[in-house]
């Protein structure tokens, strides 16, 4: 009888059967574990988002909605055929679900070894998504399978998700995630090895082993090489010498229950020699705790309450799979992602890796304009995007970026093709260690120089699909008649521009259309409405403020809601969120 896929279970603990045993008599081998080709039929909801395959975990739980979408990727790769290498990296979040997926994703590759002849997974399925990156890129594989959903809840009955990052270590393309969609409607059966490939295989234990089928499998740890990495960017004993000299200078770093815990114990505590209880929630844990993953002031409030209550002079947290972080300093200091990645930008000269200086930078385009500012005075090219990593990575590939940043907690460079929310953090302590300045005075004295952009995001999540619909429908019937250039709507003030952003690639020339309304005023202000990608029920309407401040004393201490409400009322009400919602507030506002 066939084993349906999902069927088997997890051991704690496997007798390995060839690990790492090239002489084994042919006797003592086992048989050859039969591929099978099991029947199935299209799901018509396997359309990637912004990053990736994300639905709730009972939806992936279905017989066969997991392996129809990866064997869907291993198809269009078989197809693309442009690619030396052979191998994939699988790991993920360590989020529920994620460790049987490994198992059927490791049986579903020996189905297809025309096309993959090696499976690298990181121990433990623990594989942070910058992690990832970096391994992709130094060891040169086909490619990584991501089991994350970033950062939405996790559990049994959470979000899951499975994403495919390319050679160069980044997100799937657009035209790439569309074929693998096109695949998933037409399947009708895939390969996949018995379920016995695997029963001996443990992925707790360091080692290479050759299962039954033939097919190569490696449990590397996924910490190490991006230790290493980091080490080639910052100065580590720098950071260190300053943590030293500064006996007030405490730390509370959160990673939620999430991936980055390993990477900030080993970092933080390990090689920097920060105190152990530095970094908290630092176990991955399938549920993540319970809690949110989300790095914001809402989701993070333990993270937020030991900073602002003056346990620490410097804090931060991660999400889910690492790629995002929340900055925050002493004296109730939250550095918002568009500041955080402009005052990087002004702070180049301090971090190893710069140098040489920045080749360009790169924002998405709901981020603030504070990095162009920045990139204005550096004098160097400063590119806007869409929202989602996978934008910049062709800015990257060209040598055009060095350094990008998304307003929702996203910072990262050229070193990988990911967000990378340590990346961040090490970041910020270099431009402690070297300038002697806390978070605060930073921030001010930025703010100094070049003024403030201060910005407000509005998220109304879980709205029904519908009524999100009519919501971007009533502005993008605005952007084509135009009809409210030269209005001025109320204490907003006057528009002067109005569009849907349409981002055309300067590298490739890719069109890519309906990325969010903008109203733009006569005073360079801002405010643009899309809807996100990223959740897994019904639909999150974003809304983004920015205003920009002349350089003043204090701007450090300016009050974003009062700064941006007429903005705010300005968007609700030309946006109809209310009137096709019903929702009088927002659900977390960062």
């Amino acid at each position: 009888m066939v084993l349906p896929i999902f069927a088997h279970k997890i051991r704690p603990k496997f007798q390995h059967v060839i690990l790492m045993h090239r002489s084994v008599k042919a006797s003592t081998m086992p048989s050859p574990a039969p591929i099978q080709t099991i029947p199935t039929k299209p799901f018509t909801d396997q359309k990637p988002g912004t990053s990736g395959l994300r639905k709730r975990v009972k939806v992936f739980q279905q017989e066969n909605y997991l392996a129809n979408f990866v064997a869907s990727l291993f198809q269009v790769l078989r197809a693309e055929g442009n690619s030396e290498s052979k191998t994939i990296l699988v790991g993920g979040d360590g989020r529920y679900y994620g460790k049987e997926a490994i198992y059927d994703i490791t049986r579903l590759a020996a189905g297809h070894q025309d096309t993959i002849d090696t499976v690298i997974i990181a121990k433990d399925g623990i594989l942070s998504t910058p992690a990832a990156s970096n391994i992709v890129r130094e060891r040169k594989l086909k490619g990584a399978i991501l089991l994350t959903a970033s950062h939405n809840p996790g559990g049994a009955d959470g979000d899951f998700g499975v994403k495919w990052n390319g050679a160069n270590g980044g997100p799937a393309k657009a035209a790439m995630t569309e074929k693998i969609f096109q695949e998933s409607l037409k399947i009708q059966s895939y390969n996949i090895s018995a379920e016995s490939d695997v029963k001996d295989l443990d992925i707790s234990a360091l080692g290479e082993s050759t299962l039954s089928s033939g097919l190569n499998v490696q449990v590397i740890d996924g910490v190490t090489d991006y230790v290493k990495l980091m080490h080639r960017l910052f100065d580590f004993a720098g950071i260190k010498k300053f943590i030293q000299n500064s006996p007030d200078f405490k730390v509370v770093f959160d990673s939620m229950s999430g991936v980055t815990g390993p990477y900030a114990q080993r970092i933080f505590v390990g090689e920097l020699q920060l105190p152990a209880d530095s970094v908290f929630r630092a176990v991955p844990l399938p549920d993540f705790g319970g809690a949110h993953p989300d790095p914001n002031l809402i989701y993070a409030k333990e993270t937020v309450d030991r900073v602002f209550g003056g346990s620490a002079a410097f804090g931060a947290c991660w999400d889910g799979d690492g790629d995002r972080n929340m900055i925050l300093g002493a004296d109730h200091t939250f550095v918002t992602p568009s500041d955080s990645v402009a005052i990087i930008a002004a702070n180049h000269q301090h971090i190893p890796y710069f140098k040489n200086g920045l080749k360009g930078v790169a924002r998405s385009m709901p981020t603030s304009r504070a990095l162009d500012r920045v990139a204005h005075k550096l004098g160097v090219e400063v590119f806007e995007v869409p929202t989602g990593w996978k934008f910049f990575g062709n800015l990257m590939d060209s040598g055009r970026c060095s350094l990008c940043g998304e307003e929702s907690f996203g910072t990262g460079g050229d070193f990988v093709r990911e967000k990378d929310g340590i990346f961040a953090v090490l970041a910020w302590l270099q431009i402690m260690a070297s300038t002697g300045k806390s978070v605060r005075q930073i921030l001010s004295q930025h703010y100094d120089e070049f003024g403030r952009n201060v910005f407000q995001r509005f998220d109304f999540e879980e709205v029904d699909s519908e009524a999100g619909a009519k919501v971007m429908d009533k502005l993008r019937g605005f952007v084509e008649s135009q009809e409210l250039i030269g209005k001025t709507l109320g204490p907003a003030g006057e528009v002067s521009e109005m569009d849907d952003f349409c981002y055309t690639d300067p590298i490739d020339g890719s069109v890519n259309p309906k990325q969010g309304v903008r109203i733009i005023f006569k005073d360079s202000s801002r405010i643009i409405i899309r809807l996100s990608g990223t959740g897994t029920q019904g639909a999150t309407i974003r809304v983004y403020l920015e205003k920009y401040l002349d350089p003043r004393p204090d701007l450090v201490s300016a009050d974003p809601t009062d700064t941006l409400r007429p903005l705010a009322m300005a968007a609700l009400e030309q946006g109809g969120i209310t009137e096709f919602t019903g929702r009088q507030a927002p659900t977390v506002t960062t």
